[in-house]
């Protein structure tokens, strides 16, 4: 199935990028001296968090996508928003629980903001055609 493809083709490259701007992000907390392991484990549950986040969107926008070529519109836009909100609830139970566990709280929740640039230089960078 060519949506299976794309799906981990688009998924590797934001976590690729997202590992990328993390390891920055904890670079630039070394640089400061801020740097503990409490920041590193913040930074990969962060990333992982958003990783399986965006993974998760996009089987969904496609198994949605399917549906409403099949006709079935109404059923496609309700599981596009119940993925929605249970993708956003699991989201800050992940947080809350890396907080609980010790994570630094910066560190844990700036990869969740990495995920529109990331996108922007994937999509500068694709090839046309």
């Amino acid at each position: 199935m060519d949506h299976r493809k794309t799906v981990l083709k688009e998924t590797l490259a934001v976590a690729v990028g997202e590992l990328v701007c993390s390891a920055l992000m904890v670079g630039v907390f070394a640089a400061l001296g801020y740097f503990q392991m409490n920041v590193l484990w913040g930074a990969l549950a962060g990333s992982i968090v958003m990783i399986a986040n965006y993974f998760f969107m996009a089987i969904t926008v496609n198994l949605a996508a399917d549906r409403a070529e099949k006709g079935e519109v109404t059923q496609a836009k309700k599981m596009v928003q119940l993925s929605s909100t249970v993708r956003l609830i699991v989201m800050g139970v992940a947080l809350i629980v890396g907080i609980k566990l010790g994570a630094n709280v910066i560190a844990l929740a700036l990869p969740l903001a990495f995920l529109r640039p990331v996108l922007m230089v994937t999509e500068f960078f694709r090839k046309k055609g």
